[in-house]
């Protein structure tokens, strides 16, 4: 091994004598050189050797012919390159085969080789990886059309991606992105022709020498590809992704036109195409216009366009009475509802226009539970309150099985204050399975506090605390505790709490609003205070650091405090807590204690 890496620095040497000789590096720098090198050429010829032995290797050598870079830009030689930079890269292209062939499905390396070769403009040597690389990974269309981009933009050869796309799809006869990358190039290889052939009239050249394909020009190539993927990949989305490709070209419109009809032939029942064909009446030419044609002139051709559209889609509802198709309508109405503009005229159509469509679907039972909210949404931002209330009233009892249904009907019938509240909370909680109903509960208490009586809204709390799940009954009690305090004060929110400390399950919050009760009053009582960190503690001392530090804190601070308590709160504290919990209260304990915290 060590004759090896001997030879391999003493090959080095015409290439470090030049790095000296024309001022680039010093003698004390190739000096350093050397050892570096010594050493990564070493990690490579053991026995067992690793990926991040070449990498850094690698590496280092391209952060030299960076460093080269750079100072001859410094100082102005331009000299010697094929002695010095030609001799480096040809050192890292040897490297990166040797690791490429040791790790042949590592995809990042392969990566790493191609942008090199990139970079350092080793066209000829790029064309070898991307041989190699598609003879391991003929697997993954990313790479072919990498390779194919590489041959049609950077070598200009159209006849080399084309035969890469061709073989790409004798692996890969169903992948989308590979006919849609194939497509592209062609239409961008007539387009090029098309430019030259232009430019060659216009400088009147005799075109003689010159051969240009008029099937190629007019992108029948191009054609055939688009006919033969739309046999073998079915779907309107498919199909329209060519039509977007082809729209970037403006040679395309005998084929666009071609697209579309394929569109209306093959896929007459897919929504996709409905949908597409209504927005392609607001896209629609239309006269040219003044150039001072007013806001109003501006307004009324809007609304032609929509109006337009809309007929496309009544026309698609009545031909494909789906959800999905319903869905799209509305979706459209909706948008054009929420387009600001300045003409009353045109907001009051889209207005009226996006309500009937919404009632019409709903009436047909066709109409997507995510679709009600947006409705509601326009009822409430028109001021319909009472057609919101029906609305949702609707919506909750034919989706009664959804919770986020119920969830924003009932924020309505909240927020509009209707009669039909209470019915429909007792309704949801009906329907809705107990463990997953505590926003429902949340929403009633909201509800109740905010429209009942206090012994109506006592009687609801007592019934949440009765329930069996945990979560409502720990919600409950929370609410009820500052429900209680904000109602009768602190006599009442302590009753509340000795009422409740034995009840279990707590939360943490439920403690924490009592201690910031007691805190609120003029006369605090650290007696108070040390009860109900006692009692939290029992609960939540091996979990929650803080807790005691807090308490501590309060033994500190409080003018009734007891300073001699910590010592004594700390060796409990370090007792209960366990793994990382007590690391934390160390640190967070020493931060206060030199006041940091």
């Amino acid at each position: 091994m060590a004759e090896i890496v001997q030879q391999r620095i003493e090959d080095r040497i015409p290439e470090l004598e030049q790095l000296e000789r024309v001022g680039l590096f010093t003698r004390k720098e190739v000096k350093a050189m050397v050892k570096k090198v010594s050493a990564l050429e070493y990690k490579l010829h053991r026995r067992i050797i690793s990926k991040e032995d070449f990498i850094t290797y690698i590496q280092y050598e391209i952060n030299v012919l960076e460093l080269i870079k750079k100072r001859r830009s410094r100082i102005g030689y331009t000299f010697k390159r094929e002695e010095i930079e030609f001799t480096i890269i040809h050192r890292i292209n040897n490297v990166f085969r040797r690791a490429t062939a040791k790790w042949k499905d590592d995809v990042q390396l392969w990566l790493s080789y191609i942008v090199f070769c990139k970079k350092w403009n080793t066209t000829t040597q790029l064309s070898k990886v991307f041989s190699s690389m598609l003879a391991i990974h003929p697997d993954k269309p990313a790479f072919w059309i990498m390779a194919a981009k590489w041959e049609m933009e950077d070598r200009t050869s159209s006849e080399s991606a084309r035969l890469l796309f061709l073989r790409a799809l004798r692996f890969h006869p169903d992948n989308q992105k590979l006919y849609q990358e194939y497509f592209r190039m062609e239409l961008m290889h007539a387009e090029k022709l098309r430019k030259e052939q232009k430019a060659l009239e216009q400088a009147k050249m005799d075109l003689g020498e010159y051969e240009f394909s008029e099937e190629i020009m007019k992108a029948e190539l191009a054609r055939v590809i688009y006919k033969d993927a739309i046999q073998k990949i079915k779907g309107a989305d498919f199909l329209l992704s060519f039509l977007s490709i082809a729209r970037l070209f403006d040679f395309t419109k005998e084929m666009q036109d071609e697209i579309l009809q394929d569109l209306q032939s093959l896929h007459a029942d897919d929504p996709l195409t409905w949908d597409f064909m209504a927005k392609w009446e607001l896209e629609a030419e239309s006269l040219p216009s003044p150039e001072h044609e007013s806001k109003q002139t501006k307004a009324l051709e809007v609304g032609r366009r929509e109006e337009r559209c809309c007929a496309v889609y009544e026309e698609a509802v009545t031909t494909v009475p789906t959800e999905a198709m319903w869905q799209r309508y509305v979706t459209f109405c909706y948008e054009r509802f929420k387009r600001k503009s300045n003409n009353e005229e045109l907001k009051q159509k889209r207005r009226e226009k996006a309500l009937a469509v919404f009632q019409r679907a709903h009436e047909s039972l066709l109409l997507a539970e995510s679709l009600y909210k947006q409705w509601l949404q326009v009822l409430l931002a028109v001021g319909r309150t009472e057609s919101a209330a029906e609305v949702a009233v609707a919506a909750a009892r034919r989706f009664s099985q959804s919770l986020d249904t119920w969830q924003s009907c009932l924020q309505v019938l909240v927020s509009v204050r209707s009669h039909d509240a209470p019915t429909l909370f007792e309704e949801a909680l009906a329907h809705i399975k107990p463990k997953e109903s505590l926003p429902l509960w949340l929403l009633r208490v909201e509800w109740t506090e905010e429209t009942q009586s206090l012994e109506d809204t006592e009687a609801f709390f007592q019934k949440g605390l009765l329930s069996l799940v945990p979560a409502i009954s720990v919600a409950m009690k929370e609410k009820y505790l500052d429900w209680c305090y904000r109602t009768g004060g602190v006599k009442k929110a302590k009753k509340v709490f000795i009422s409740l400390q034995e009840s279990r399950p707590f939360s943490l919050a439920f403690f924490q609003k009592m201690i910031k009760i007691e805190k609120e009053q003029e006369t605090c009582k650290m007696q108070n205070l040390r009860e109900y960190y006692e009692r939290a503690l029992r609960e939540f001392g091996s979990e929650e650091d803080n807790l005691w530090l807090e308490y501590i804190k309060e033994e500190l601070n409080h003018p009734q405090g007891k300073p001699e308590n910590c010592g004594k709160i700390h060796w409990r504290a370090m007792r209960v807590l366990q793994g990382e919990r007590v690391e934390r209260f160390i640190a967070k304990y020493t931060l206060a204690q030199t006041g940091h915290l």
